[in-house]
C-alpha cells in the first residue's frame, strides 16, 4: 500500500457554506475537515500525500505543512481535472496507483480504502471509482452504465439530461488510477460543459473508449457523501462523534449517555474513567485513569488519575494532578496548575496560578498570578488583587498557611510558612512565617442611628 500516492482536492471555496472560511477548514470534532482526510491517508502510510489548494491557499497550505503533506497551488480554478494535473510535475516518474480524494469527504474510513485498493489490485484495474446509490441523488454526478452494466461515463447534474438525472447511482469522487494513464488522459480533457471546466470525471469515458480495465466499487453512503453546507456539516459531526464515543467505550471508558457527551478527535482518555451527560472534551485534552467528569467543559488540558470534576466547571489550558477535586462551578483558566489532592470548590476562579498539594479553596474565591504551597486553606471570599491598572504582580503563599474568609492580598506580597490571616484582612505587606496578620477597622456601634436617620427623612 505504501507504493501508492494520494492527491486530495481542497481548492474549492465552498460557496454553499456561506462562510468567510474556506470549506475544508471548517471544524469537525475539533479538527479542520481537511485534517480528517489527511489523517486517513497518512494512517495508510502512502508514499506521498499531495493537497491541491486554491481559495485561501496560504491558510490551507499552512495546515497542510503542519500535517507533513505537500501543498500544490491551482491558480486559476479550472475544475477537478485541472486540479489533479497540478501534481504531474511532483509525480514525474511515478508508476504506481494514485488515490484521489476530496477534502470535503471526511467520513471515509481506513477499512474502506483498504478494500478499495485490494479490489483494484485483484481486478488488475487501470481505473477504479467509488460509487454509491442514493434515494435522493440531487447535486451529484450520475454514473451512466451500458445495458450490460458496464460503466459508460459520468455526467455532472448540471450537464445531465432528464433521464440521466433519474439515475440513482452517483459518483463519490474517489478514484484509484494508474499514474501514467491518469496524466495522459488529463492532458486530453476539453472543457465541453456548462461550467467551462476540466472535469476529472471525463477520464472515465476515456477509459471506456480505450478499453482499459475499469472498475466500479460501491461504498456505503454514510462514508462518501461530501459536506456542502452547514446541514451536511452537522450530520458529519454527529457521525464522527458517534464513532469517537464508540471507540472510547470499546477501550474501557464509561459514557453514561453517549448522545450527551462530546469528545474531540484529538482527546485521550484513560480506562475506567466515567463521563456523565454534558461533558465536552476539546482540543489536546488528556484524561488519566479513573477520572469522574460530570457536566463540564475541558479544553487543551491535562487531567490526572482519580480526579473528580463536578458539574458546571470550565477548565481551559490547565493541569490538574491526581486525586484533585474540582467544582462545582469552578473555572480554571490558562496556565493554572492544581497539584495532587488539592480542592477547588464552587465559584472559585484560578488564573495563571499554582495551587499546592492538599491545599483547598472551597468557595467564592479568585486566585490570579499566585503560587500557593502545600496544605493551605483559602477561606471564602479571598481575592488575590493581582492587577493595579498597569501591571500584574504575584502573590506567594507558603505551606500550611490558614487564610480566613474575606481576605484580600494586594500583590506583590508573600505570606510565610504557617502564618494565619485573620478573616476580613487586607494584606498589603509581607507576613513572616508563623505570624498572625490582622487588619480591621475598629467596630463602632452607634445607638439609635437608624432611627434618627429615618426621622430626618420624614422632615
Amino acid at each position: 500500500m505504501n507504493s501508492c500516492v494520494a492527491i486530495i482536492l481542497a481548492a474549492g471555496k465552498g460557496t454553499r457554506m456561506k462562510s468567510k472560511c474556506v470549506k475544508v477548514l471548517h471544524p469537525l470534532a475539533g479538527l479542520p475537515m481537511l485534517s480528517h482526510v489527511i489523517n486517513l491517508v497518512q494512517s495508510l502510510q502512502f508514499e506521498d500525500v499531495f493537497v491541491i489548494v486554491g481559495h485561501q491557499a496560504e491558510t490551507v497550505s499552512q495546515l497542510v505543512s503542519e500535517k507533513k503533506a505537500t501543498a500544490l497551488l491551482q491558480e486559476p480554478p479550472r475544475g477537478t481535472g485541472d486540479a489533479v494535473l497540478q501534481a504531474k510535475g511532483a509525480l514525474k516518474g511515478f508508476q504506481g496507483p494514485v488515490l484521489i480524494l476530496n477534502g470535503d469527504t471526511p467520513l471515509l474510513q481506513k477499512e474502506t480504502i483498504e478494500r478499495f485498493l485490494a479490489t483494484y489490485e485483484k481486478e488488475n484495474a487501470t481505473l477504479a471509482l467509488m460509487t454509491v446509490c442514493l434515494d435522493q441523488p440531487e447535486g451529484y454526478g450520475r454514473v451512466i452504465r451500458h445495458e450490460g452494466g458496464r460503466i459508460s461515463h459520468i455526467v455532472e447534474q448540471k450537464d445531465a439530461t432528464t433521464d440521466e438525472r433519474n439515475v440513482q447511482e452517483v459518483n463519490a469522487g474517489i478514484y484509484l488510477c494508474d499514474a501514467d494513464f491518469l496524466f495522459k488522459s488529463l492532458e486530453k480533457i476539453e472543457p465541453n460543459n456548462q461550467q467551462n471546466e476540466y472535469y476529472l470525471t471525463d477520464i472515465v469515458g476515456m477509459a471506456v473508449s480505450e478499453g482499459v480495465a475499469l472498475l466500479g466499487f460501491e461504498a456505503r453512503p454514510e462514508e462518501v457523501i461530501g459536506v456542502n453546507n452547514r446541514a451536511d456539516l452537522a450530520k458529519a459531526e454527529a457521525v464522527i462523534r458517534g464513532r469517537i464515543n464508540h471507540q472510547w467505550m470499546m477501550q474501557g471508558v464509561t459514557l453514561i449517555d453517549p448522545s450527551q457527551v462530546r469528545i474531540d478527535a484529538s482527546v485521550k482518555i484513560g480506562r475506567d474513567s466515567i463521563l456523565y451527560p454534558g461533558v465536552s472534551l476539546e482540543g489536546e485534552t488528556t484524561l488519566g485513569e479513573d477520572v469522574s467528569a460530570y457536566a463540564c467543559r475541558i479544553r487543551d488540558s491535562r487531567i490526572g488519575d482519580h480526579v473528580i470534576i463536578k458539574d458546571h466547571c470550565v477548565i481551559d489550558q490547565a493541569e490538574v494532578e491526581a486525586g484533585a477535586v474540582i467544582g462545582p462551578f469552578a473555572h480554571l483558566r490558562p496556565q493554572t496548575v492544581i497539584r495532587k489532592d488539592a480542592k477547588i470548590g464552587n465559584f472559585v476562579e484560578v488564573k495563571k496560578s499554582v495551587v499546592g498539594e492538599g491545599s483547598k479553596a472551597s468557595h467564592l474565591t479568585y486566585l490570579g498570578d499566585a503560587i500557593i504551597g502545600k496544605d493551605v486553606n483559602i477561606g471564602a471570599g479571598t481575592i488575590t488583587c493581582n492587577y493595579d491598572g498597569q501591571s500584574k504582580s504575584e502573590t506567594i503563599i507558603e505551606d500550611d498557611v490558614f487564610v480566613g474568609s474575606d481576605t484580600q492580598f494586594i500583590a506583590p506580597v508573600r505570606v510565610g510558612k504557617g502564618a494565619l490571616i485573620a478573616a476580613g484582612t487586607t494584606v498589603t505587606q509581607d507576613v513572616p512565617s508563623g505570624s498572625l496578620a490582622i487588619s480591621r477597622v475598629k467596630q463602632e456601634n452607634r445607638r439609635d442611628w437608624v432611627k434618627k436617620r429615618n426621622a430626618q427623612k420624614k422632615v
